[in-house]
This record gives structure tokens, sequence and C-alpha cells, in this order.
């Protein structure tokens, strides 16, 4: 914030932000600095959820944004499958490595150093947007702004696909601890009821199950702690 004057809902959402830093990019950059370390999606293989649309059809070919990209490995996947994708992530390092990532598989992926709220998304432009690992680390105050970023987003009748920390997996955190705390502890966990509450405004959800895990012989990604969620743009 360059200033401490609170007016309008803008300013109100500036503030919130800075009181939750933690961290920035720096933070992101760390995390992803040190390739070798045991992170369950340090993985080359896209979800398990993510595929198996893909895979039987619900979800063709078409334009994707992967928001919160990480080091690639979904957003390669769907290259692989014919999309044209943007990845996004706030991470520059995560960016480099998705970038080498992409070379190495011989594919063609625009990669996006920035927040997901401040890329330009021209309305309508994606048949699908995929989120695995963002919106679990986005703070209480921005989840609506999300929402309508995504459906901004997308064609009628586009695809939102997500995987995010059911409450196992989450910091056990409520919202109001978040503010009191100044942190998100690693991610909150949502039930199910609170992710329909969130997603079915703007969207039909049509799947919501918990992720089946997965082995490395399976060449898919996938962690009982999470929640994977397909929805339509209504």
């Amino acid at each position: 914030m360059t200033s401490d004057f609170i007016y309008d809902d803008a300013d109100v959402l500036a503030m919130l932000d800075t009181l939750l830093a933690d961290g920035g990019d720096g933070r992101w950059n760390r995390f992803y600095e040190n390739r070798a370390k045991p992170c369950p999606f340090f993985t080359a293989a896209p979800c398990e959820s993510l595929a198996e649309w893909v895979d039987e059809g619900r979800v063709r070919p078409g334009r994707a944004l992967d928001l919160g990209c990480g080091h690639g490995r979904n957003s390669v996947f769907l290259a692989r499958r014919g999309f044209a994708v943007d990845g996004v992530d706030y991470s520059q390092t995560a960016i480099d490595w998705a970038s080498e990532r992409a070379r190495e598989a011989g594919v063609a992926v625009e990669w996006h150093c920035q927040s997901v709220f401040d890329f330009k998304v021209d309305p309508g432009a994606y048949d699908l947007v995929y989120d695995s690992g963002c919106f679990h680390h986005l703070t209480p105050h921005r989840r609506r702004t999300y929402v309508d970023l995504v459906s901004a987003a997308l064609k009628p009748g586009g695809w939102f696909g997500l995987t995010c920390f059911r409450p196992e997996g989450g910091s056990g955190l409520s919202d109001h601890e978040v503010y009191e705390r100044r942190t998100l502890a690693g991610g909150l966990g949502y039930t199910e009821e609170r992710l329909r509450a969130i997603w079915s405004k703007a969207f039909d959800v049509r799947v919501l199950r918990q992720m089946r895990k997965q082995t490395a012989e399976n060449g898919l990604f996938g962690e009982d702690f999470l929640w994977t969620l397909l929805a339509q743009k209504t």
C-alpha cells in the first residue's frame, strides 16, 4: 500500500493483502529452489483427475489457463494433449523450472511470472481453467475475486478444474485465525460444503471427490488429503 487511508473496497483488499503478505515471491522462490527435496508434487506427473477428464473426452483440447502452474507438470501434460496453454505463477524459480520441462518435452507453453490477480485475461478466452494447489493458498478476502477471475476467463460452457486441500491436508486455521495470526500456515483446508458454497454460485459442479492416491508406477499424481473438483461455467 502507498497510503493508510481506507476509503473503498479496493483499499480494504489492499490493506489485507499487506497484512498477509507472508514473504511474497521470495518465499515461493525459496520453496522451488531445492528440486530434490521430498515434496509430493515435485514430480513430472499430471494430476490423476485432470488426466481422467482429458482421457475420457469430457474436457476436450482448446485453450487452457493453468493458474499457479508451479513447475509446469499439468501445463506440459495439457500441451502434449493438444491444448494451447498459458501457465501463470508468482515464482520466477518455478517458471524457470517449468520452461525447462516444456523444452525437454518438446511442447510450447506461454509462461507468465506474476500474481494470478495481475494476469490480464481476455473475457471468455479459455475452454479450460485449471488450478492444482493455488486456491488453498489464497487469503479468505480474495476468494470472491478469484471466483470472478475464473468465471470471466472461461467461455460459456467452459470447464474449471481444481485440486485443493481437504480439511486434513490444510493448516486447520479458521478464517478468523488467519487474520489473528497473519498467516495461512501452509494453506487452508476446505470441507465439501464450503467448496460447493464457493463454486456453485457461478458454476455447475459436476465432480467433487477425494483425490485418488497414486504410486510412482502409475505416472500420475494423486494424494488422498486433496479434493478434486470439476465444474462447468453456466
